[in-house]
């Protein structure tokens, strides 16, 4: 397998090449951002390990511009900075998996074995069907180019639908992921959530993609249909 380090500090990065190539992987180093995105523009690669403070172009700076290419190359970013603020925004980069230094060289082959493991499956940090769009990590949406102002439940139920689009999901399934397991509210709440939600990025639009199925459950559509 190939990897490419992306690592500023020399003595770093020369210390991961030989030990992942002791390992058994092929290794390419890039000593700042700029020459890092430059690798993996040119190279097939089966992971990336990218520090998050680069000269040139920030790590998840670099991340997140390769999810924005669709490369969906596992990323395993490194932080001398540790903390949660620093951990959610090279998540929210798109990263795959987060270690702090200093760390466990064995802990970081295991966490790269498992990347791996998980391949290159599409993990889009903004969630896109037709022209609606969704961040989960700013809660912002917006219908093409407008912004659409949704409370924190209305934000969770497009969320949930967006990432099944076209699927048919039942009231029950949305109550127990949306609300909870404890909610003993009235199950109709689903519809009038609906229907504020129809108001908010359907109706303004002349679109119908939010859908019910009769008997059955609820549907955002996986391309808009206009209004006819």
């Amino acid at each position: 397998m190939r990897i490419l380090v992306v690592e500023d500090d020399k003595q770093l990065a020369a210390s991961l090449r030989r030990g992942l190539e002791a390992e058994g992987y092929a290794v390419d180093v890039a000593l700042d951002g700029t020459e890092g995105e430059w690798f993996a523009l040119e190279n097939s690669y089966d992971a990336l390990v990218v520090d998050v403070m680069l000269p040139g172009l920030a790590g998840d700076a670099l991340c997140a511009r390769r999810r924005e290419a669709g490369d969906w190359t596992p990323i395993l970013m490194l932080t001398a900075r540790s903390g949660p603020e620093q951990e959610s925004r090279a998540l929210d980069a798109g990263a795959d998996d987060f270690l702090s230094k200093p760390f466990s060289f064995m802990v970081l082959t295991a966490r790269l074995r498992a990347l791996v493991r998980r391949g290159r499956q599409e993990r889009p940090a903004v969630l896109q069907v037709g022209d609606l769009r969704l961040d989960p990590a700013t809660h912002q949406a917006w219908r093409g180019t407008t912004e659409i102002a949704l409370t924190p439940r209305q934000f969770s139920l497009l969320e949930f639908l967006m990432r099944r689009p076209g699927e048919v999901l039942p009231k029950s399934t949305i109550l127990e992921h949306v609300w909870d397991f404890a909610y003993d509210g009235h199950p109709n709440i689903v519809e009038v959530y609906m229907r504020q939600l129809r108001q908010r990025v359907d109706e303004p639009f002349g679109r119908r993609s939010l859908q019910t199925v009769r008997l059955v459950g609820y549907r955002l559509a996986a391309t808009d249909p206009e209004e006819s």
